[in-house]
């Protein structure tokens, strides 16, 4: 059990760093599977790898929980003399959530109807490694166009309706296809109709918070809550070690932005694609 444990740190620590740079998590986790297995039943292991996500969520929540809580005390120096300060409901936050839900629509629906049946065909090497390198080549091919011009939406904030369905519907490539990334494909989209890099990179974060909780939770539904002590407390660990490396890796990538492209992030999801492909075409 201890070296399950040990190994389940080692899950917890490259979901929580793949999760949110674009390079794909699924691909990362397919190919630490061959080489670190843990000693755990299948049905359990295909939960692990999506409920995990729920510490990488906790870590989204903590870092923009001013930005996501839409409940606020005493702010618009409203004052009731008796009761003290009053809660006030803020707008703004209301229109992150009402653009978020919008953008999850596609998703969710399409997750709904076929998740057994897009795990079944799509999640193998094949469709993890030629995603895997298409969307770097596309990151590359936007990155060099979007050089020469200037991006319309330059907050989250800034961002309507429109361009979040527009967002939206590069998550639903996501949601069908492993190895696209989920932020991967919504920073490309986002950037693809003139989001910039912040803003592109803040809603993804935002937007992660309902599809990666449903998603966590329609997996526990499946597999029920009847764990054994050590695979409870695996997933708990894993869990941790999601959220603790999340609060590192995001506040790395928006420090990362505000100078940088995403280019390198292109160049090493092609060079793990070709890994993938010529490991499992040559090296089994």
């Amino acid at each position: 059990m201890i070296i399950d444990i040990m190994k389940s740190v080692l899950f917890g620590i490259v979901e929580g760093i793949t999760e949110w740079l674009p390079v794909s998590s699924t691909g990362h986790m397919i190919l630490l599977n061959e080489f670190v297995t843990m000693n755990v039943k299948k049905e359990f292991w295909d939960m692990f790898l999506v409920v995990i996500q729920l510490g990488a969520i906790l870590a989204v929540v903590l870092l923009y929980w001013h930005d996501i809580w839409p409940l606020h005390r005493g702010r618009g120096g409203k004052h009731d003399a008796k009761q003290g300060p009053m809660w006030i409901l803020d707008r703004k936050v209301l229109r992150l959530w009402a653009k978020t839900i919008v953008a999850c629509v596609p998703a969710a629906v399409v997750g709904l109807a076929l998740d057994d049946w897009i795990d079944a065909h799509f999640y193998n090497w094949i469709c993890v490694s030629v995603m895997l390198i298409l969307v770097g080549i596309a990151f590359l091919f936007i990155e060099n166009h979007n050089r020469k011009t200037t991006p319309r939406t330059l907050t989250m904030d800034d961002i309507t309706y429109r361009e979040a369905f527009l967002i939206g519907m590069f998550q639903l490539i996501a949601a069908v296809f492993p190895g696209t990334s989920r932020s991967g494909s919504t920073i490309l989209g986002a950037l693809m109709i003139g989001v910039s890099r912040p803003a592109a990179a803040n809603f993804t974060f935002i937007l992660a918070i309902p599809v990666m909780a449903g998603a966590s939770l329609l997996k526990l539904l499946k597999h029920g809550l009847s764990f054994t002590a050590p695979e409870l407390v695996i997933l708990l660990t894993g869990m941790v070690t999601a959220f603790i490396s999340s609060i590192l890796i995001i506040k790395f990538l928006l420090a990362y932005i505000r100078k940088h492209d995403f280019k390198p992030f292109g160049w090493y999801r092609i060079v793990l694609g070709a890994v993938v492909v010529l490991y499992f075409t040559l090296g089994k």
